[in-house]
């Protein structure tokens, strides 16, 4: 009885660090335990949160049903993940509210995950990061309304207003910028944080690797070219999304190859464009634009791929063992 609960423990431990992982496509547990030292390099507070929202979003997956199939390959988690650490960011990590509203978060997305899953069926479309964004952006506008969950001061809310500051980049700067891309998917600062992550993919994959690269770079090139300021682009919240969708549209969801690299650098540039229009649209009430520009420029690209012969979708890779395999360019899961 004892040996099949210790299973049991060390299957769901798997699939949560699988969860975590998932973030940026990888379904691999050696990758989410990577992940989460580089949350834990952020703050402590912020790796436990990433930890506990990835198990509470899985868990509760498991208790209401949900395939197995997603639950072990950690579909079921990064948007919980992301979820709470969303929370901990927008609402201070030490206060109590905080981590009863980040639990609830957590539970909440899995059923926003099964009600988006079902919606984009239809159209072959994943959900990718679309539940983390509804639940984020409901949080954000909502919360400066609560005495006792608002800790930040006024509300948020303003008017946009045009871009400010030096745009000027230096050698250092560019390769901060390079490495806070990636880590501001996780809605970090920090460049160190960034490289610890690039690590963990290229532990799982090559080619992600590779393609969370070329987005990182495009999206520097890009931002700089059309003169955003040089802060925003230091920080990482001028290009992360641009990470996200060169790896989605280059070896994740569409196969690796010439035509889809090209399809990804250009949407990895769009996303960059993106980005700041849907800031100016949510600054007014309050919101924040997470990874919406990746959401969408995603789903928008993918759509057209059946227009577009060159390009083709990657077949969904069978459900993974407990005993972790190499992930190859074609066995990532599509978030």
């Amino acid at each position: 009885m004892r040996i099949a609960r210790t299973g049991r423990c060390g299957r769901f431990a798997v699939h949560v660090l699988r969860g975590q992982a998932q973030v940026q496509f990888m379904p691999s547990a050696i990758t989410g335990v990577i992940f989460a030292v580089a949350l834990f390099a952020a703050g402590w507070q912020y790796g436990l949160y990433g930890l506990f929202g990835t198990a509470l979003g899985t868990a509760t997956a498991q208790l209401l049903g949900v395939d197995w199939s997603r639950v072990s390959a950690g579909l079921e988690g990064f948007n919980a993940c992301l979820v709470a650490v969303a929370f901990a960011v927008f609402l201070g990590p030490g206060h109590p509210s905080t981590m009863v509203l980040a639990a609830g978060g957590c539970v909440v997305v899995t059923v926003v995950t099964g009600a988006t899953a079902t919606l984009l069926r239809g159209w072959g479309l994943p959900t990718l990061t679309l539940p983390f964004c509804l639940t984020a952006s409901a949080m954000t506008i909502a919360a400066p309304g609560f005495e006792r969950v608002w800790h930040g001061g006024r509300a948020p809310a303003e008017l946009s207003r045009a871009a400010e500051g030096s745009v000027g980049l230096g050698v250092d700067d560019i390769g901060r910028a390079f490495f806070a891309n990636l880590a501001q998917v996780f809605l970090m600062p920090q460049w160190y944080v960034g490289l610890i992550l690039l690590v963990g993919i290229f532990a799982a994959s090559r080619t992600a690797g590779a393609m969370a690269c070329t987005g990182s770079a495009v999206g520097v090139v890009t931002a700089w070219a059309l003169g955003a300021p040089a802060a925003r682009i230091v920080d990482g919240t001028m290009g992360y999304n641009a990470v996200l969708v060169a790896m989605a549209l280059c070896g994740v969801l569409l196969a690796a190859d010439r035509w889809s690299l090209g399809f990804a650098v250009v949407g990895a540039a769009t996303a960059t464009v993106l980005g700041p229009a849907l800031n100016a649209l949510s600054r007014p009430v309050g919101g924040h634009s997470f990874t919406w520009p990746f959401v969408l420029t995603t789903l928008v690209f993918l759509a057209s791929v059946p227009a577009l012969p060159r390009l083709r979708r990657t077949a969904p890779p069978p459900a993974l063992p407990l005993t972790e395999q190499p992930v190859g360019s074609g066995a990532a899961l599509g978030a």
